[in-house]
């Protein structure tokens, strides 16, 4: 005979609450030690900050073509090391022209100087609806923190710059003292032009819908403008690199190379000097480790 389950009255009660119990329970903690490394990733499944033991980035003095953007980021991260005021940092513009990258190695550079003085956090676009849960953890640490979102954009549906615009200081706790926030876009205003002239278009008041979605970018005090480079400052990048990982090349042939390697490109910039120099590295032989 096959077995029968048996229902019991209680059960359905029972569930419901099960499920209550479940929704009054608190939230998961976030954790994170910000003393095991000089950086961390924020991991927002699990509400915790993943030590990274090695950052990969470029030495500061090998960014070429961008010295007042590197002067002035890491004059202000200088100041915040110090327990100095320092300002949010929005750097912009151009792809491959060393937004991400001067971020990385202004943070080695302080930290040289002053070593374990800061902590870089990196927080991913999509988690930013986690900021939150993340500020709990570095509030509480007696640390410095440069938390760090690169490629910051929001879509037409995204609602997430609200919430990111109050904690940087619209909120009644604000930005942690011991928190400054760098991030980059390749849009000055975050947001793709379309939707700003959208909103010109179809709003009642077009001057106040367009400020509501702009002035996320206002909350970054500090605004770093990254352009397309030319050719000298592009031969300047690739020599650069070359010298510094001992690259045996004249410099005629190594900037004839760089020509046709931008041309086939189709563009100029620092990551794309960089790709040259693994190309070369690779070709003669020499690691860049």
């Amino acid at each position: 005979m096959a077995d029968t389950i048996v229902s019991h009255p209680l059960l359905p009660v029972l569930s419901r609450i099960a499920d209550a119990l479940d929704r009054l329970a608190p939230p998961a903690r976030p954790t994170g030690d910000l003393s095991a490394a000089d950086a961390f990733v924020w991991h927002a499944d699990t509400l915790s900050l993943a030590p990274v033991a090695r950052v990969s980035h470029v030495d500061y003095d090998l960014l070429k073509g961008i010295d007042r953007q590197k002067a002035q980021l890491l004059e202000n991260t200088e100041r915040f090391a110090r327990g100095l005021p320092a300002n949010n940092a929005l750097l912009w513009g151009a792809r491959g022209m060393g937004k991400s990258s001067i971020v990385k190695a202004v943070h080695a550079r302080v930290n040289r100087d002053r070593p374990g003085s800061l902590a870089l956090v990196e927080i991913h676009r999509d988690d930013i609806p986690t900021l939150g849960r993340l500020l709990e953890v570095l509030r509480g640490s007696d640390r410095r923190c440069v938390l760090f979102c690169d490629d910051l954009s929001f879509s037409h549906d995204d609602g997430n710059y609200k919430s990111l615009k109050a904690l940087l200081e619209g909120g009644i706790e604000g930005r942690p003292g011991n928190v400054v926030l760098y991030a980059t876009s390749n849009r000055r205003h975050l947001m793709p032009r379309d939707m700003i002239d959208n909103e010109r278009s179809t709003a009642i008041n077009p001057s106040e819908a367009v400020e509501e979605k702009i002035s996320l970018s206002d909350r970054f005090g500090l605004w770093l403008g990254f352009h397309s480079c030319d050719q000298d400052n592009f031969f300047a990048m690739v020599e650069a690199y070359a010298t510094a990982y001992g690259i045996a090349m004249s410099v005629e042939q190594l900037r004839a190379i760089a020509v046709e390697w931008s041309v086939t490109r189709g563009n100029r910039s620092g990551r794309v000097a960089w790709q040259l120099i693994q190309d070369l590295a690779g070709r003669t032989g020499v690691k860049l480790d």
